[in-house]
């Protein structure tokens, strides 16, 4: 979904490491074991915060030894990791997987080793959302999530908007906003969840159609249909746009930096997208994975990576230390599902006919 465009957090995200690391994660270690484990997560910042931060932390608590595998955040490493399973020789032990990633993983089978959760305790903390079950079982655990927000100029929008509907008020917003030109940038969830509903409309061709003839109404509206997030950035600097559709933690970033941008929840709130662990079939570190996830889900951990990592928790604030502006730079609420696998069920159908009406056709 968006995950492999959103990597501005994995560049710019070095903001947070001033931030003071989460307060009891480093737990007694164990007995000291020629126990490792290999861990795939996404690049560049995103995999060198780990390595510093959270694989040492993981250690110190279990004395097991994390080795880090560089993988993309994109089904590139789907096909890797079929090829490697084939060859009988996998790269990864766990590996972060998008949901719809997942979600295709567990359709082609053999790729990713059931879990048992009653060796990870610590996943009860999670929304049963973010324990992917592919019908054979546990297959994903939460690992982090980021969002995509409602953003507006506060220096030109000086009333919140309470909700997305809000957006297609041409009085208010004609040849002001920027939109992802992206047909499964996560618009449609926002329009579906605001005057539909939500997820199951996608589950007709009439129910996709609709939503996006409701996206063709706000077409007055939109200045900009941005294809890289750069542009947008951009934009909102220039003062070009007033309000559109960012990433949270960049949007968060850029006001810290003083241009003039405020991330909103909205009453319908913003699209969540998020990351899981997943175990190879083939891996023989079902214990080492185990305590993997488990120390990840914990609420320590999970506030460790947002302070350090930039993402957001996959449990409840209250079960953090993270004060309220800590959890307002990577979080907030609600949030809305997007309809993963009606993008993938229907990708070709719902392209084309958002791509038609971004032209005009």
């Amino acid at each position: 979904m968006t995950g492999p465009n959103r990597r501005t957090l994995l560049k710019q995200g070095g903001a947070m490491l001033g931030l003071a690391a989460a307060s009891g994660v480093i737990g007694t270690p164990l007995i000291a074991q020629t126990r490792t484990l290999r861990v795939g997560s996404y690049g560049g910042y995103f995999e060198n915060s780990f390595k510093e931060h959270v694989f040492p932390a993981f250690t110190a608590a279990t004395g097991i030894t994390v080795e880090s595998v560089t993988q993309p955040n994109s089904s590139d490493w789907l096909v890797t990791m079929q090829q490697a399973t084939a060859a009988g020789s996998v790269p990864t032990d766990i590996s972060l997987y998008a949901r719809d990633t997942m979600i295709k993983a567990s359709r082609l089978g053999g790729l990713i080793k059931p879990l048992d959760l009653s060796k990870i305790p610590g996943a009860s903390n999670l929304d049963p959302y973010f324990v992917f079950d592919g019908g054979q079982g546990p297959l994903g655990v939460g690992a982090m999530s980021w969002f995509t927000s409602m953003v507006i100029n506060p220096t030109e929008v000086t009333e919140a908007p309470a909700s997305w509907a809000e957006f297609w008020d041409t009085s208010k917003y004609e040849s002001s906003l920027g939109l992802s030109k992206n047909f499964n940038a996560l618009f449609l969830d926002i329009t579906a969840a605001t005057f539909f509903d939500g997820e199951a409309t996608f589950a007709s061709d009439e129910g996709i159609l609709a939503v996006i003839a409701k996206v063709a109404e706000l077409k007055p509206n939109v200045a900009l249909w941005w294809s890289a997030e750069s542009q947008m950035e951009q934009a909102m600097k220039n003062g070009d746009v007033i309000g559109g559709q960012y990433y949270l933690d960049v949007s968060n970033l850029m006001a810290s930096d003083g241009f003039p941008i405020k991330p909103i929840f909205p009453k319908e709130g913003n699209p969540q997208d998020y990351g899981s662990w997943c175990l190879a079939a083939i891996s023989d570190k079902d214990a080492e994975a185990a305590e993997f996830m488990n120390f990840s889900s914990d609420p320590a951990t999970q506030a460790l990576m947002s302070r350090k990592i930039g993402t957001a928790p996959l449990i409840a604030k209250e079960k953090t230390d993270l004060t309220d502006d800590e959890f307002a730079f990577v979080s907030g609420s609600p949030s809305i599902k997007p309809a993963y696998e009606a993008y993938l069920d229907k990708e070709t159908f719902i392209k084309e006919a958002w791509d038609k009406m971004v032209a005009g056709v």
